[in-house]
């Protein structure tokens, strides 16, 4: 890895901290970098993978405030995002690569188009918050499933697995949204770091490949990104945002497909 190769793994690691922290999505900016930069897809996503655990975690403790009281559902919750986790980690590391290359480019269109209809499911969430519809404390068995199953999405590729996580908490549970993002933020750091514990035992066992200057770079860079974007993320104009995400998810779909 050369200098300038660094610098844009490091750059894409503090947007993609900052990212995950306000909303989620974040590998959209980090994996098509290293593809981009000739690294075989399953290297980039478990490299990537592990890298934004730090992220991940800055990001939850960015809302630590917003966390005092949330324990029980974290518990609750967490255990779904652990056991998806488990689930997609070793779908990832089971299926052979060609699965991947094909399976990708559909998660990214989908991880998009979930980035796109953000603020339309932001404001279904709102209208359910302002219904009279009663909600359960920690959201019912249904939200635990929803939750599983985002733990599995998150463990095979993750992108966007943010946006599903509040999206889901946002109408099974009646709290307010920048609580639910700190809980959102818990979740993805315990699927995220889940993977990453999985896919460093398989690379012991030489099971996998791992590149760990990709994984210090972009740990160092989201880790900053996540503290940002905790802190000074809701400044960033939406539209802006969204329209970077979708450029680069975009990009990596055709980088992809021409592998």
């Amino acid at each position: 890895m050369n200098v300038l190769d660094a610098v844009a793994v490091l750059a894409a690691g503090i947007a993609a901290g900052g990212i995950n922290a306000i909303v989620g999505s974040g590998s959209l900016i980090t994996f098509p970098t290293l593809v981009a930069l000739g690294y075989p897809p399953v290297v980039a996503n478990v490299s990537n993978n592990l890298g934004l655990v730090t992220g991940n975690v800055s990001g939850a403790y960015g809302y630590r405030k917003e966390l005092k009281g949330q324990r029980g559902r974290l518990l609750r919750l967490g255990t779904a995002s652990f056991l998806g986790a488990v689930a997609g980690g070793l779908l990832l590391l089971s299926l052979p690569a060609e699965a991947f290359d094909i399976i990708v480019p559909g998660l990214i269109m989908i991880a998009l188009v979930l980035v796109v209809l953000q603020p339309k499911l932001q404001g279904w969430m709102q209208a359910r918050r302002n219904g009279d519809e009663r909600h359960r404390p920690h959201g019912g068995p249904g939200l635990w499933i929803g939750v599983l199953l985002t733990g599995v999405y998150g463990g095979y590729f993750g992108a966007a697995q943010g946006i599903v996580l509040i999206a889901l908490l946002g109408i099974a549970l009646d709290d307010d949204l920048q609580v639910l993002n700190g809980v959102k933020n818990a979740m993805a750091a315990i699927v995220n770091g889940t993977a990453a514990v999985l896919f460093t035992i398989m690379w012991l066992l030489g099971e996998t490949d791992i590149d760990w200057w990709v994984v210090l770079l972009i740990a160092v860079g989201s880790t900053i990104g996540g503290l940002l974007g905790a802190k000074l993320g809701r400044k960033i104009p939406p539209l802006v945002l969204r329209g970077v995400i979708v450029a680069v998810g975009l990009a990596a779909i055709v980088q992809l497909l021409a592998n």
